[in-house]
């Protein structure tokens, strides 16, 4: 792809995907304050992929690029993964572990994304990207250790793994799953899915009988409504401009920048604290990603087969 141009509107792409994307994890944490996380979570998705889905859905080449009944097959499956389990796993976790820290977790996937193609024989790592797999994962560890990022414990911080983990897998799955090739009407038909199980899960944990409208605070509606309208409708839409206009490293930037602006608005507006340790494994982190992203790492034929160039691989938090 050749060099884009600066333009005004490109700017203001990376602006959104680097910020909006950012921020995401501070209004979670808001939001979560007066509002069930598994409910908040499902009827943000679902009322975010039913205002893209009409949208999406009439644009674009309808003709040849209909939608069909594996469509929605795949989008359960990417739903599930990247948005039921990874999303999910965020806002619970959210309620116990700073969200900087969460963001910086989070920022793992193209760590697990990388292991997990090189192990199942889909993409090369090279000894660069197998350096910067083996920094990651002493940052991830440097988190673990009991009392080394604040009052997050061991346990809350393994288990907000599971999400960059179902997110790498999803993400892995997704670039073989038959999808519509128009990414936004991909994008809302995984939001449907995805929220749609969302809710039902909370359905099953009883969330939905703790739901009291007039307990609402204002902050938490405007953490929800913020998550709906800037993190999954604007930011998605940039981040699809931006995969047209630019190359995938470029756009995949954000998820060295995301975890730095979490950081920074947990302590500014949340309070929350910031220790060496933390700042020590978020650089471990960030170098291990910005290694893999910007490192030229080759599909295996097997991996050449299997990939997909349909689908999307955002993190939407």
């Amino acid at each position: 792809m050749t060099r884009a141009r600066l333009t005004p509107l490109l700017t203001a792409s990376f602006a959104a995907v680097f910020l909006i994307w950012g921020s995401t994890y501070l209004a979670i944490r808001l939001a979560i304050e007066t509002m069930p996380p598994l409910t908040m979570a499902g009827v943000r998705f679902l009322l975010a992929g039913m205002l893209l889905f009409p949208i999406a859905y009439l644009s674009g080449d309808r003709d040849g690029d209909p939608l069909r009944p594996v469509h929605w097959r795949s989008a359960l499956v990417i739903g599930a993964l990247l948005l039921t389990a990874g999303n999910g796993v965020i806002t619970l976790a959210e309620q116990h572990v700073a969200s900087g820290l969460v963001a910086l977790l989070v920022a793992t996937v193209p760590l697990w994304m990388a292991l997990l193609a090189h192990l199942g024989g889909l993409q090369r790592v090279s000894r660069l990207g197998m350096a910067g797999l083996v920094a990651g994962l002493l940052g991830v560890g440097l988190m673990l250790r009991p009392g080394s990022v604040g009052a997050a414990s061991p346990g809350w911080i393994a288990f907000t793994l599971l999400s960059p983990l179902a997110w790498a897998v999803g993400s892995i799955y997704a670039r073989r799953a038959p999808m519509p090739r128009r990414p936004l009407l991909a994008t809302s038909l995984e939001m449907l899915c995805g929220g749609a199980l969302l809710c039902a899960e909370a359905g099953v944990l009883g969330e939905w009988g703790q739901v009291h409208l007039a307990a609402l605070s204002a902050v938490s509606v405007a953490g929800f409504l913020y998550l709906v309208v800037a993190g999954s409708l604007v930011g998605y839409s940039a981040y699809t401009y931006l995969l047209g206009k630019v190359s995938p490293q470029a756009a995949s930037s954000y998820a060295y920048v995301n975890p730095l602006v979490a950081v920074l608005l947990g302590w500014a507006f949340a309070g929350e604290t910031v220790t060496a340790t933390t700042l020590v494994a978020a650089g471990l982190i960030v170098v291990a990603v910005v290694v893999l992203l910007a490192g030229d790492r080759g599909p295996t034929a097997r991996g050449a087969r299997a990939a997909c160039p349909a689908s999307t691989e955002g993190e939407i938090a």
